[in-house]
């Protein structure tokens, strides 16, 4: 099993301080990347005043980590694409990706707060549903082209690259049937510099949730990340993702093969330290959360929401591994049981939580869970 951080960074007031912020994400990074993490995440939000997420650009993120790391992969949970002008978003992944040596994840998401959207790109206001799928969709297209092509063009409803008409003629650049149309001396195909170390292109993953999302990342061969179902509710998922990978492959894939589940870890000497340590700071990204996405995401199947309450103990026992290192370990070899979970990625950066109670979670993890999990682990220097 490969283990990594997703580390959406948060805190009430924190940004008066946002230079401790970064200097305690960079002690985080460091520490996993010698400790045998595989990767570590960044978030993309904006405009959050309240605390509760931090980053707004996950790729300038991960080139401050990548130029104090060596080993591990840096990966975006994710970058919000319909936000993004595809062109300048491409650039800047295959720029990191090169100035990491090829360690680049490419994560993509559709957004999900108005607020965000109305300020970046009323195309993607995520109450015109149809709208921002179709936005998403044709950025997706252009990412890829981008990336994997030496020339490339792109004709749609939202973005026409490169636009007709346009002459070029220069000395020093030869014109050539490879970009140009020769009769008229006009472009019709550009080229992505520099080109991305990883060929074709960094590994695409998506923040999925709906069966739709699902089906449609396993069409297009993306990898999927999922955060907070219940086991029960996740196998029907990891089902679905499976069945439409196979068939898009013509052979049969493997339960848990190109997904990856993001679960909130605390793991303390006993249950009630790790209660007592991070309860409230874990409420604190599920009460921002929920508020728009209600409770329906921690059912079981079948299982009504009606009546129930954001509480600790509601939540403990659904998707939480938070509690001794043996209560963590035991609940990691039922997602490897269940779902053959093969990528966790550890949620532990909790809103409001003091960055010494971080480290000392993620050293006990990595001491008395993760050797029971991981093959290889690295000697720290």
């Amino acid at each position: 099993m490969k283990f990594g951080i997703f580390a959406n960074l948060a805190g009430p007031g924190r940004h008066d301080e946002f230079d401790k912020v970064l200097d305690e994400a960079r002690e985080q990074a460091v520490y996993c990347d010698k400790a045998g993490y595989d990767s570590i995440w960044y978030t993309e939000h904006h405009f959050g005043h309240e605390g509760n997420e931090l980053i707004p650009n996950p790729i300038l993120m991960g080139a401050d980590i990548a130029a104090r790391t060596k080993r591990i992969r840096i990966g975006q949970a994710a970058n919000v694409i319909t936000f993004w002008h595809p062109l300048r978003l491409a650039e800047d992944i295959a720029m990191l990706d090169q100035m990491s040596g090829g360690r680049v994840d490419i994560g993509l998401a559709r957004g999900l707060y108005g607020r965000e959207a109305a300020n970046l790109n009323d195309l993607a206001d995520p109450k015109n549903q149809e709208q921002n799928r179709a936005l998403f969709e044709e950025t997706l297209d252009i990412l890829k082209k981008a990336l994997s092509d030496r020339f490339f063009s792109h004709k749609g409803r939202f973005y026409n690259f490169p636009p007709e008409g346009l002459k070029w003629s220069h000395p020093m650049s030869p014109p050539s049937s490879e970009f140009m149309d020769m009769e008229k001396e006009e472009i019709n195909k550009i080229a992505l510099t520099p080109r991305p170390y990883q060929t074709p292109h960094p590994p695409l993953w998506q923040v999925i949730d709906s069966p739709r999302s699902i089906k449609r990342a396993a069409e297009q061969g993306i990898n999927g990340i999922f955060w907070m179902p219940t086991v029960k509710e996740l196998k029907q998922r990891f089902e679905l993702y499976r069945a439409i990978l196979s068939a898009s492959r013509g052979k049969e894939a493997t339960l848990g093969e190109g997904l990856a589940l993001v679960r909130d870890v605390y793991v303390a000497d006993t249950m009630e330290q790790a209660r007592e340590d991070a309860a409230e700071a874990v409420l604190n990204n599920y009460r921002w959360v929920c508020h728009w996405r209600g409770l329906g995401n921690l059912m079981d199947p079948g299982e009504d929401p009606a009546g129930k309450e954001l509480t600790y103990d509601f939540l403990h026992p659904r998707n939480l591994l938070f509690g001794t290192p043996e209560y963590v370990s035991e609940k990691i070899q039922e997602l490897h049981d269940e779902l053959n979970v093969q990528n966790l990625l550890l949620w532990v950066n909790h809103n409001g939580l003091g960055h010494d109670k971080i480290m000392k979670s993620l050293n006990l993890f990595t001491e008395k869970v993760m050797p029971k999990f991981k093959e290889t682990t690295f000697q720290f220097n």
